[in-house]
């Protein structure tokens, strides 16, 4: 799986939405490869927006269609300034994937020293995850070439993150956790509070 994320400021939130919208109905569907994707703003307007296609290839010919040079003219005016894109080969969903069904979404975005070691972590059986924390229905991992990482985490919904993150990991599991997140350097959060979602219906 290929993932794209977009980013940078907004100046206009609610046509942002609505091309999106409009993305996902008038061009979604002859989108070649295209599997869905996940978007929102952040309290201070950096939009996010974590898009999925069955492999770079698919995403390349998407955009060259000329339509879709189109959509984007009009989405660059919705931006303050620049539009930052992180194309991702090394890319992978967990749990349910990028559900549509969330009603927050948190974003973590960071650089990693050990890339491989990061995806051998993130393809373990995630059961107690599961078990731990029912509030987390999905997510996605995207790692750019120079280990750059984003990482979506969809919950059922705010309250239930905040209480979920409070709880205590097993022992192991905590150790482990920490051990991974020191490779992690300039970690950032990006909290999706009202996210919309698009995906391919069939």
């Amino acid at each position: 799986m290929f993932i794209q994320i977009i980013q940078g400021k907004c100046r206009d939130a609610e046509r942002m939405h609505r091309l999106t919208d409009e993305w996902r109905e008038q061009l979604g569907p002859t989108a070649e490869g295209w599997l869905g994707g996940t978007y929102g703003l952040t309290d201070d307007n950096e939009f996010v927006g974590v898009v999925r296609f069955e492999s770079r290839e698919a995403a390349a010919r998407n955009s060259t269609r000329p339509e879709q040079g189109e959509w984007f003219t009009k989405m660059k005016e919705c931006f303050d300034g620049d539009v930052i894109f992180h194309d991702c080969d090394n890319a992978q969903m967990f749990l349910g994937g990028g559900s549509d069904d969330a009603g927050f979404v948190q974003v973590m975005q960071g650089r990693l020293s050990d890339p491989e070691r990061f995806r051998r972590f993130m393809d373990q059986p995630m059961d107690m995850l599961q078990e731990q924390r029912p509030e987390i229905i999905g997510g996605t991992i995207a790692i750019d070439e120079d280990g750059f990482f984003t990482e979506t985490i969809s919950f059922r919904s705010e309250e239930e993150a905040r209480v979920g993150e409070k709880k205590e990991m097993p022992e192991d599991r905590r150790r482990e956790f920490e051990s991974e997140m020191a490779q992690v350097s300039d970690m950032r959060y990006l909290d999706l509070h009202q996210p919309w979602f698009a995906s391919r219906m069939g």
